[in-house]
C-alpha cells in the first residue's frame, strides 16, 4: 500500500530497506503495510562534505558480511533524518555519509538506476576524492568474490539492511533528531554538534536564511574552525576563569551553547539586550552618519547568544584569528610586519610540540587583547598600544620556552596558572585573567611592567647566533628580542 505515513505535527517515523530507498525511491514502511513513495533524496547545501574514507567504506562492508555470515535476518545500519521541504524534496539532515556509501556500493554491484547519484555534490576536495576512492575500494573488494557470493551479498544489502527513518517538515525539528555519531564513520567535531544545536535555535528564520547562514559556516575551513573552538576559544574561556583547559569534547561544549530566546533571567536579558542594541545600531545609518565604527556585538568572555548570532560569532573570531596569525603587510591586519613574529614564523620555531604550545599561548593572548581593546579597523593609538602589548605577550610566553628544555601541556598549564615559581621559573602568571580584568590598555601595560622580569642568568638557553640575521633581515634567535627590549639580565649573552 501507498501512503503519507503516520503524520503527527509534521513528523513521520518509518523503516526502510536500502534497496527500496535507493532503487525504488520509497520508504518501506511508515505504518503497517504502508510505504511512502516518490522519495526524492537531496543533499542540502548546508551539509558537511562526504568524509568517509576507503577504510570506513570497507569496514561497513565487512560489518554487513559479518551480519550475513551470522544469519542476521535484519541488519540495522543506522538512522536517516530527513527534512521534507515545500518543493517535495527530502533533504538529508543526518545519514548522508551512509547513504552516499551505500549508493556507491550498489553501483559497484551493477545497479545503476540510482536517482540519488544523479545530483551534483559540492565541488570540494573531500567529495571529489572520497567518492572516487571509495568506489574503487568497493570495486577491488567485490572483484575478489565469486559470482554467487556477490549475488548473495547484493541481495542481503538490498533486502536485509535497514535504516530507521525520521521525517519532519520543520527544519529546526529535524536538527533536534540530529545524531551525534555517524555509524562506522568519524565522530563529529564538537563544533559540528554546536552547529546542530544552534540551528535548532533558529526556528523563526526562513529556510533560505538558515541555508545561507550554514553555507557561510561550511565555507570556512573546517579543520581550522575546529581548531578555533578547541585550541583558542575553549582554552581562553577556561584560562580567563583561572581554570586549566584540557580538550573541547561533546561533554563540555555547554559554554558555547549560550543564552537562548527562552532565558529570562536578568543576566540573560542584559546580554541579549546588549547584542540587540549593537545589531540595531550597526544595521542603521548611525555609523555612516556619525563616522563612528560599528559596535562589536561579541566578547570572548561574555555569554554567546544562541542561534543565528552563534554563526556570526564563529565567523567573527575565525577572521580575527586569521588576521592575527598573518604577519603580511596589508590594511586591516592587526599583526602587521612585526619583527618578533617574523622570527617566530621561521620553520624552526613552528616545528615541535613545545614551539607549537608556546606560539598558541602567544596568539591567544594577542587574540584576547584585540578582542577587548582594538576596533575592527584599528586606529593609530590602537596599533601603538597593540605593538607594546605584543612585546609583553612575547616575553611572557617565550620566557617559558627559554626556561624549560621540554615543554608540554602539563608545563604550560602550570606556567599559566602561576604554579611554576616553586621551580625557580619567572614570569609565570595568568596573563589572560589579567587582560580580562583590565579596564584599558594603559592599565594592562602598567600591570605587565610590574610583573614581567628579565630572564635570569641561570637559564640554559641556546644563545648561539643571538644577533645574527638572515638575508630577509630576520633575526634567527628569538632571544635577541629579550636583549633588545631589556628582558635579559646584563652581561649574560
Amino acid at each position: 500500500m501507498k501512503g503519507k505515513g503516520n503524520m503527527e505535527n509534521g513528523l513521520t517515523l518509518g523503516i526502510t530497506r536500502i534497496g527500496d530507498l535507493l532503487l525504488g525511491d520509497r520508504i518501506t514502511e511508515v505504518k503497517p503495510d504502508v510505504s511512502l513513495e516518490n522519495i526524492r533524496l537531496r543533499i542540502p547545501e548546508y551539509q558537511r562534505p562526504y568524509k568517509w574514507t576507503a577504510k570506513n567504506a570497507n569496514q561497513l562492508l565487512d560489518d554487513i558480511e559479518d551480519a550475513l555470515n551470522n544469519n542476521k535476518e535484519i541488519y540495522r545500519v543506522g538512522t536517516l533524518i530527513l527534512h521534507h521541504d515545500e518543493h517535495d524534496n527530502y533533504n538529508i539532515v543526518d545519514g548522508q555519509q551512509r547513504i552516499i556509501t551505500f549508493s556507491l556500493l550498489l553501483q559497484c554491484f551493477g545497479l545503476t538506476s540510482i536517482e540519488f547519484l544523479r545530483q551534483s555534490l559540492a565541488n570540494n576536495q573531500f567529495n571529489m576524492h572520497n567518492v572516487m576512492n571509495n568506489h574503487r575500494a568497493f570495486e577491488r573488494k567485490l572483484a575478489s568474490y565469486e559470482e554467487t557470493r556477490r549475488m548473495e551479498l547484493e541481495k542481503y544489502v538490498c533486502n536485509r539492511c535497514e535504516l530507521i527513518v525520521v521525517i519532519t517538515t520543520d527544519l529546526s525539528e529535524a536538527f533536534q533528531f540530529f545524531d551525534s555519531q555517524n555509524a562506522r564513520g568519524k565522530a563529529l567535531y564538537p563544533h559540528d554538534l554546536l552547529k546542530a544545536y544552534h540551528l535548532r535555535e533558529m526556528n523563526t528564520l526562513d529556510v533560505s536564511d538558515t541555508e545561507r547562514i550554514v553555507r557561510m559556516w561550511e565555507n570556512l575551513n573546517q579543520p581550522k574552525l575546529a581548531g578555533l573552538f578547541n585550541d583558542y576559544l575553549y582554552r581562553l574561556k577556561e584560562w580567563i576563569k583561572g581554570n586549566r583547559a584540557t580538550e573541547l569534547t561533546e561533554r563540555n561544549i555547554e559554554m558555547f551553547k549560550g543564552v537562548t530566546s527562552k532565558d529570562t533571567h536578568p543576566y540573560a536579558q542584559y546580554y541579549k539586550g546588549a547584542f540587540a542594541y549593537a545589531e540595531e545600531v550597526n544595521n542603521s545609518h548611525v555609523p555612516f552618519v556619525t563616522g563612528l565604527q560599528k559596535l562589536s556585538p561579541f566578547q570572548i568572555n561574555a555569554p554567546i547568544i544562541a542561534g543565528k548570532a552563534f554563526f556570526e560569532y564563529a565567523k567573527h573570531y575565525f577572521e580575527i584569528l586569521a588576521d592575527i596569525r598573518n604577519n603580511d603587510r596589508y590594511e586591516g591586519c592587526f599583526i602587521n610586519g612585526d619583527p618578533i613574529v617574523k622570527t617566530l614564523d621561521l620553520r624552526k620555531y613552528r616545528n615541535g610540540v613545545g614551539n607549537g604550545i608556546t606560539r598558541l599561548m602567544f596568539d591567544t593572548a594577542v587574540l584576547l587583547y584585540v578582542d577587548r581593546f582594538c576596533h575592527s579597523i584599528p586606529s593609530k593609538i590602537d596599533i601603538a598600544y597593540l605593538n607594546q602589548f605584543v612585546v609583553r605577550a612575547f616575553v611572557w610566553a617565550y620566557s617559558m620556552r627559554a626556561q624549560y628544555t621540554n615543554v608540554g601541556w602539563w608545563v604550560a598549564q602550570n606556567y599559566i596558572m602561576g604554579d611554576a615559581k616553586k621551580d625557580g621559573i619567572v614570569n609565570d602568571f595568568n596573563i589572560y585573567k589579567l587582560i580580562s580584568e583590565s579596564d584599558s590598555p594603559s592599565v594592562l601595560l602598567s600591570e605587565l611592567a610590574d610583573l614581567l622580569l628579565p630572564l635570569p642568568r641561570s637559564i640554559k638557553a641556546d644563545t648561539r647566533d643571538i644577533h645574527v640575521m638572515n638575508e630577509d633581515n630576520v633575526y634567527l634567535n628569538y632571544l635577541h628580542y629579550f636583549v633588545e627590549h631589556s628582558f635579559w639580565e646584563e652581561n649574560d649573552e
